[in-house]
């Protein structure tokens, strides 16, 4: 009866069935786990810039209808990693790339190409980019 959650249920799996069309002209197989949370991620992105648009044209309206299908959204991603399970990954990355050997942008280039796979989907990569630079 829950209405909101239904619609959003049919935008996902719409979205899902398309990706699979365009994969199966490719000769691809179904869906993987991680391009379904790709997915779900760029749905969240999507409703975080529709809110910040929404919001700056004082249509509160819509931008709490995007609200709602963001948290909906949101049941099905992975728990977010805290700030300080963020700044380990961060260090333990950094340390790693030196121990390696990189310094400059190949050390910069080697983290977040660890971090990326660690973390993906329970991290924002734009704020964890940013922490590995502010380390450096």
């Amino acid at each position: 009866g829950d209405k909101r959650r239904v619609g959003t249920l049919r935008l996902i799996n719409s979205a899902l069935k398309d990706r699979d069309i365009e994969a199966r002209g490719q000769g691809k197989e179904r869906a993987t786990d991680e391009e379904i949370l790709q997915l779900l991620q760029k749905m969240v992105k999507q409703r975080n810039d529709s809110i910040a648009q929404f919001v700056a044209g004082k249509r509160t309206d819509l931008a709490d209808a995007e609200r709602a299908e963001l948290a909906i959204l949101g049941g099905y991603l992975p728990q977010r990693l805290s700030e300080a399970e963020i700044d380990q990954a961060v260090d333990a990355a950094l340390a790693a790339a030196r121990a390696a050997g990189a310094s400059g942008p190949a050390l910069i280039g080697k983290a977040m190409g660890a971090l990326k796979a660690q973390l993906a989907g329970r991290a924002d990569m734009a704020q964890v980019s940013a922490k590995v630079k502010a380390r450096l």
